[in-house]
């Protein structure tokens, strides 16, 4: 409609500016006249429909851009909402850590409390809660496991020792006789050490427990550092266990009872039993692998008791006994095999220590 009015408006003015001339009426219509009127009314109607193709071209470019500024508003929005959608999860994370590391440490605290309980069944409570929290605090692992380290590092005496005072009178040396009561005060310091090697046994056994994971075990610990290092071990059980990285000590760790390292795999840890004690009772090492890694037995002493490592395989690197002392007991190594044989010190007589079984051949 308007580009009829357009046009209306041209044709108007024109006719004006010519001072509207008057049309001469002939009584008959030629064949030129009859073409000259067609190709006005076609330039008329070719006149309209320009004008109308320029202004629907011209209102589609305005809607055109219209919907482009809309379209880049949108975008602006939706960029805007996804900025504040990730600055939301970003302070939500930051809670939710906060509140994790919170719990973690209560629960730290908690554990702690239990281990320096003088209630026997409180501290192996502590002992599995602290082993808990590590396997669901990956970042604290470390830190519980040193923890419990620490626990088995504690002073402990094996059996009562005898009261302090003047020495006992020939009377008092005298065995009890078989019906004799056994004084409270030695019943109670009995029953006290006994509580106290459960706890501790708890500890190496869910210590080994762990290391026998594979190591793409999320519980595992494999890798971590365990420090041993001046313990008494009077019993425990790490078969099979895997060590695998990080730094373990069992320097001048004093070992009686029985502890078995049977068939536990020594592939890439720093293990360390220099300047231990193997007094008494059985240490095994039957069937275990030491295949890499670096594990030292330098001055080691054997005073008692029996040390075997029958079956074992040494591939790969060499263990050392440099500086160990063989001074009784029994240390085999029946039916071991190995690629790079253990170090020794040079024996004067050429012929080993006694009590030293080394594979025949």
């Amino acid at each position: 409609m308007a580009a009829v009015l357009v046009v209306g408006a041209l044709i108007a003015g024109a006719l004006w500016s010519a001072g509207w001339p008057s049309i001469r009426r002939e009584s008959t219509v030629t064949a030129a006249t009859l073409f000259d009127l067609l190709k006005l009314v076609f330039s008329v109607v070719a006149g309209i429909g320009g004008v109308a193709a320029l202004v629907v071209a011209y209102r589609r470019q305005r809607v055109a851009e219209h919907a482009n500024k809309l379209a880049e508003f949108a975008h602006e929005l939706a960029h805007a909402a996804d900025l504040r959608a990730q600055a939301a999860e970003g302070r939500a994370k930051i809670e939710s850590d906060r509140n994790g590391v919170r719990l973690f440490n209560e629960r730290f605290a908690k554990a702690s409390e239990q281990l320096g309980s003088d209630k026997a069944a409180v501290r192996l409570a502590g002992v599995y809660a602290m082993a808990g929290l590590a396997d669901d605090w990956r970042d604290g692992r470390q830190t519980c496991v040193d923890v419990l380290c620490a626990y088995v590092r504690m002073p402990y005496t094996p059996t009562p020792q005898p009261p302090s005072g003047p020495p006992p009178s020939a009377e008092a040396k005298a065995p009890p006789a078989a019906d004799a009561e056994v004084p409270p005060a030695v019943a109670e310091a009995a029953r006290v050490v006994r509580e106290e090697r459960l706890v501790r046994h708890a500890v190496i056994r869910l210590i080994g427990r762990h290391l026998r994971l594979a190591a793409e075990d999320p519980a595992s610990w494999r890798g971590f550092d365990f420090d041993f290092t001046g313990a008494v071990l009077d019993g425990g059980d790490l078969s099979a266990a895997g060590f695998s990285g990080g730094r373990v000590s069992f320097e001048r760790a004093t070992f009686g009872g029985r502890v078995s390292f049977s068939q536990a795999r020594f592939d890439g840890a720093w293990v360390s039993f220099a300047g231990a004690r193997f007094s008494d009772g059985q240490v095994t090492f039957d069937g275990a692998t030491f295949g890499g890694g670096r594990v030292s037995f330098e001055g080691t002493t054997f005073s008692g008791g029996r040390v075997s490592f029958d079956g074992a395989v040494f591939d790969g690197m060499p263990v050392s006994f440099e500086g160990a002392a063989f001074r009784g007991g029994e240390v085999s190594f029946e039916r071991a095999r190995w690629d790079v044989p253990p170090k020794f010190d040079q024996w004067p007589d050429g012929r080993p220590p006694e009590g030293l079984l080394l594979p025949a051949g």
